[in-house]
């Protein structure tokens, strides 16, 4: 009777030891997210496209006129520009994409990729399927969610003060109906026009030091109602009311 009853204790053991397992088990994918998980830390010297998923959400973190490449390496700029994210949330800043740092990454973004605080609706008020632009659909909609991620950075580095994407994406047609220029980096989907809670000037300044390598505010014609950035990656900045 004793043995019957230390066997069945025992059975009961390992029954909760093996639910407690596959709690845990599942507990893992549970603190990822739906958009992309990694699923090793990231360091100077790799390369793989989990090194490109990294570049696209820490572009935004990059160095005074300084564009990010996203091309799947990570190099000395990608790891400054890692440093200077976990700085900007309080993280151990080491340049080392890990755990803490997915998790936050993680907590930033939406199912669909996008960042808290910018979606592609409000990137793309021309279409919804990101078409008849100056390059393929698939690359528009790519180039405005790097453009998203760079606005996030921006965003709270002033304080996460709200910024408001008046135009972003265009189709040529769409482009021409406002009378965009012909060579509008709006057809590439990497351009936002801004507005916010920050002066235009501010927005202008702001953005030098977030992966944009075009900039045009008040000043410049066309531009005193809004702040453009875009993704292009020579410098052209012009707000001469800024000091831009």
């Amino acid at each position: 009777m004793l043995r019957r009853t230390i066997q069945l204790s025992l059975s009961l053991v390992m029954v909760m030891i093996a639910a407690v397992g596959g709690m845990l088990t599942t507990a893992g994918p549970a603190q990822a997210d739906e958009c992309y998980t990694w699923g090793r830390t990231l360091s100077q010297g790799m390369s793989g496209s989990d090194v490109t998923e990294l570049q696209i959400r820490v572009a935004g973190h990059a160095a005074y006129g300084e564009v990010i490449a996203v091309d799947g390496d990570f190099g000395p700029a990608t790891k400054a520009a890692v440093t200077r994210f976990q700085q900007a949330y309080g993280l151990p800043a080491d340049g080392v994409a890990g755990s803490q740092t997915f998790g936050k990454i993680y907590a930033l973004q939406d199912p669909d990729c996008t960042p808290v605080h910018f979606t592609y609706a409000e990137l793309n008020k021309c279409n919804s399927d990101w078409s008849g632009g100056a390059v393929s659909a698939a690359t528009a909609k790519s180039n405005g969610l790097r453009t998203m991620w760079k606005l996030e950075a921006m965003r709270h580095a002033m304080g996460d003060v709200p910024i408001t994407v008046t135009s972003g994406f265009r189709s040529h047609s769409c482009n021409s109906a406002v009378g965009g220029a012909s060579n509008s980096r709006h057809l590439y989907g990497d351009a936002a026009d801004l507005v916010g809670s920050p002066s235009l000037c501010r927005l202008a300044q702001q953005a030098r030091s977030h992966g944009f390598g075009g900039i045009f505010g008040p000043g410049y014609p066309d531009h005193n109602d809004h702040t453009h950035v875009d993704g292009r990656t020579s410098r052209s900045w012009s707000a001469p009311n800024c000091g831009v």
